[in-house]
């Protein structure tokens, strides 16, 4: 079986730089492939496989489509099963583009019986990881290579990149960008360095799968320092207009939020919080377990059957909100006060309330 280890980051250079030190520490039993998306928004990449002693294929992939990760994984499985089929290769390392995404990649990986993902990394340069998660500007203006139409900000981009890594490896040492990946990631290995990571099996699907799971929170892991992270809940339901009114103030000043919301005008629906810098977005993750028969919880993730299970209303069911908020001297204090203040009170009657996250989510109703 073929160990593969995933690299992927924003930063071209850097990345490139760290899988060069990856394939020099494999020494003549490695391979190193990677993409080169100059050409992408023209129909094409180019993928090049080579070792230490130089090119061993090089491909040029046309697409309908300009996306990184369908490019990838049109052909990935095959070179790397080839690759798996020569047995003299002891480890196949993928530097995958600032704009894929690792985590499709590694399960198209995961399906094939010759291979397995030992480590998926992240290198991330100190100068600009923390701007990148705490800011707003959009992957097009960063000139990261992708398509047209991929409209998604930075900060999520790096964020979904750290939460699903194992490794994270920094440019530079760097206390506020370590303990802000550690906050987003507290299960990944950051280091300065590279090399020993080849030597590691880090990679457990099952476990990256839960702590990218929808709706779920981040717990935090220390309360000194610059980076600071809110554990919010309530039993009772946000008021619709109240909530609405405030989200961008929420996010202002952090840098990822993640949860599952209860709206007191959306009763059916169990709702998602993701927000990626300044960005946010409420979007319907399905129905409530209260409203599902038993047989079909196992299609809820792990996390909110085992919150469920803990805090389980003996009137409301599951319906509750849990907000994980993570920021840079982010005031905790005046963040709680600004959700607290959003909760339905109880002499506030539902039905005569303007939902005004309706427009935004027909069409996905749970029902």
């Amino acid at each position: 079986m073929l160990p593969v280890t995933l690299l992927t980051g924003v930063d071209e250079e850097f990345r490139g730089a760290v899988g060069s030190n990856l394939l020099a520490a494999a020494g003549s039993n490695g391979v190193l492939v990677e993409y080169d998306v100059s050409s992408l928004s023209a129909g094409y990449v180019v993928r090049i496989a080579r070792t230490a002693t130089g090119v061993i294929d090089r491909e040029t992939i046309r697409m309908g489509h300009p996306c990184v990760s369908c490019a990838m994984r049109k052909t990935l499985v095959e070179l790397l099963n080839s690759i798996a089929a020569v047995d003299r290769y002891d480890v196949a390392i993928v530097s995958v583009p600032g704009a894929g995404d690792s985590q499709s990649v590694a399960e198209e990986i995961a399906r094939e019986d010759e291979l397995r993902v030992d480590v998926v990394i992240v290198a991330a340069d100190t100068a600009t990881v923390v701007d990148d998660l705490t800011g707003d500007q959009f992957i097009q203006d960063r000139g990261v290579a992708t398509a047209a139409e991929d409209g998604r900000v930075m900060a999520e981009v790096v964020a979904r990149q750290l939460e699903y890594a194992d490794a994270v490896v920094l440019s530079s040492p760097d206390a506020t960008a370590k303990a802000l990946i550690e906050a987003i990631n507290p299960q990944a290995r950051i280091q300065s360095t590279p090399t020993d990571l080849l030597k590691l099996r880090l990679h457990d699907p099952d476990a990256a799968e839960t702590r990218t799971e929808p709706g779920s929170i981040t717990a935090p892991i220390r309360e000194d320092g610059p980076v600071n992270t809110l554990v919010w809940q309530s039993a009772r339901p946000f008021h619709p207009e109240r909530l609405y009114e405030v989200l961008e103030d929420l996010v202002t000043g952090t840098a990822r939020g993640r949860g599952t919301v209860w709206i007191a005008t959306q009763h059916r629906n169990r709702l998602s919080w993701d927000s990626f810098g300044t960005n946010i977005s409420i979007g319907v993750l399905g129905p409530w377990l209260a409203d599902l028969p038993a047989d079909r919880w196992a299609g809820v993730g792990q996390q909110h059957q085992a919150r469920s299970a803990l805090e389980w209303h003996p009137e409301y069911g599951d319906r509750a909100s849990y907000l994980s908020i993570t920021g840079v001297d982010l005031d905790t204090r005046e963040l709680t006060a600004r959700l607290d203040g959003c909760v339905l009170r109880a002499d506030e009657a539902v039905h005569s309330l303007t939902d005004p996250f309706a427009p935004y989510l027909e069409g996905s109703s749970a029902a």
